[in-house]
């Protein structure tokens, strides 16, 4: 299976934190149809309304940094992020992004290589990001193939409702 994301980019810089994600003035909303309205309003107000379903985040180190709270993956979720690249991320919210399924992709340097509003693509499986803004191609760490099927589930309860529902049959 080979997948194929493709979006332009909205660039951050290092240590973009949880509460930036979604601030924490915010955490009486439970609902994604309200949480997402507040998607990196820590650094732009207006960011979700003008995010557009697929665009790709771009950042440098520690991304998702701070709190644990599970409401920065699900507002990013909830805007329909395509996928986020970051240098590194916080290991929570790493793990919080895969298990919704976000596709989350490490490579080395990329907050100085692409620029906001660049049009980028993504190949998962072998980690490939072509700038189809300047041509350049960039080499990231490709998925693992246990991502891959979390990603290609939808998440990591769809794909242990699929598996559960293929064992009873």
């Amino acid at each position: 299976m080979n997948t194929v994301i493709k979006g332009r980019t909205h660039v951050f810089g290092k240590n973009i934190d949880t509460d930036q994600i979604y601030p924490g003035r915010y955490l009486e909303y439970t609902d994604v149809t309200d949480i997402k309205k507040f998607a990196m309003a820590g650094i732009d107000e207006h960011f979700a309304q003008n995010f557009q379903a697929g665009e790709i985040i771009v950042a440098g180190t520690n991304f998702g940094c701070g709190s644990s709270r599970e409401h920065a993956a699900i507002t990013l979720k909830g805007i329909g992020v395509g996928a986020i690249i970051a240098e590194s991320f916080a290991r929570i919210f790493f793990r919080n992004a895969v298990n919704l399924g976000i596709p989350v992709i490490l490579c080395k340097n990329i907050s100085s290589i692409i620029r906001d509003g660049d049009e980028i693509s993504i190949e998962l499986e072998k980690g490939h990001i072509q700038n189809l803004t300047t041509g350049q191609t960039i080499q990231a760490i490709p998925l693992s193939s246990y991502i891959l099927t979390i990603i290609h589930s939808g998440g990591i309860k769809p794909m242990i409702r699929k598996m559960l529902a293929e064992k009873s049959t």
